[in-house]
């Protein structure tokens, strides 16, 4: 879409000043704003006439003489982007949030593809220093459990299909991120419908030591933000049904090396191993910093919720029962 006016409109915009039509009849018949139009006539009248060819040609001459600004060259929108990134936002984050933070300022608003254009610009340590703020990729290959079933399991296909339309709150999925050579564990609850992270620093994947975590954290929550969980067939969930009984949920399992029928943990315990790769040990992660990554994660915007937080969609909703 164009935003300068062409010679076309230019010329409606003589023919009908000159016919005393008023800068909101004008910008109603060419669909621009009326500020637009004011702005217009004031700048490229001569005597008090506008012409056409004559306001068009003004126009390019001011546009070649006007040094060329980059986007990222603007210290407000250097600032911003900068800023964000180092809380761990991805360009494609801060781009949609700079389009809600801003949305009557385009010269405040920047692209994904512009963002990751600067940072491949920057000398080779500032460029690292970005990139390496930037999560890295990857496939997991599933692996194979041979330690049995769960006993008195509820399959996924049991789960009430308002669940998968993500149409109400308190819906959870569950999952542990193991530390290098089984050093402890860290327990992950997310709500499926805003993505917002709870987590737990735990010992080791004992059943009844992570069922007491996944308590911990959900008992806090009032009773309509706790209505399901979902787990994957792990031993450390064998408790399940001591973890439905105190907390009044429905627990269900995704079937075996299914793991995208757990999408929104999987994808979140993904966003936690850019603070805790693989090959951590997760013995020396104190509890305050495991919970600051965590706020880093419940703090970034996602697209699926028009750039909003979780933490700004889901916190509210436990403030209105406190």
């Amino acid at each position: 879409m164009a935003h300068q006016l062409t010679l076309e409109e230019r010329e409606r915009i003589s023919q009908m000043h000159y016919a005393h039509f008023t800068n909101a009849e004008i910008s109603e018949e060419l669909g621009r704003h009326r500020a637009t139009i004011g702005r217009e006539l004031a700048r490229n009248s001569v005597a008090g006439e506008y012409q056409a060819v004559a306001a068009h040609q003004q126009s390019r001459q001011r546009r070649r003489g006007r040094p060329l600004v980059r986007k990222m060259e603007r210290p407000a929108v250097a600032e911003f982007v900068r800023s964000h990134l180092v809380r761990y936002w991805s360009p494609d984050q801060i781009a949609g949030r700079s389009k809600c933070d801003f949305p009557d300022e385009r010269c405040r608003q920047v692209s994904h593809q512009t963002i990751y254009a600067w940072i491949h610009a920057q000398p080779a340590a500032d460029r690292q220093r970005f990139t390496g703020l930037l999560r890295r990729a990857g496939r997991r290959r599933p692996g194979y459990d041979r330690r049995g079933r769960i006993p008195n399991q509820v399959s996924i296909k049991g789960r009430p299909k308002v669940v998968d339309a993500r149409r109400r709150y308190g819906d959870w999925e569950g999952d542990t991120v193991v530390g290098a050579r089984q050093s402890g564990a860290i327990v992950t609850l997310v709500e499926r419908k805003s993505g917002y992270l709870l987590t737990a620093k735990s010992c080791d994947r004992k059943a009844r030591r992570v069922a007491g975590k996944i308590e911990a954290r959900l008992e806090r929550l009032p009773a309509r933000l706790r209505r399901t969980a979902t787990f994957d067939n792990g031993k450390e969930f064998a408790e399940h049904e001591r973890v439905s009984e105190r907390l009044g949920l429905s627990v269900y399992f995704a079937d075996p090396y299914c793991s995208w029928q757990r999408g929104t943990n999987e994808h979140t315990n993904g966003l936690l191993r850019q603070f805790l790769p693989k090959g951590t040990d997760l013995r020396n992660v104190s509890w305050q910093e495991l919970q600051h990554y965590t706020q880093l994660i419940n703090d970034r915007p996602r697209k699926r919720l028009n750039y909003r937080t979780p933490a700004e969609v889901f916190e509210p909703l436990v403030a209105t029962e406190s």
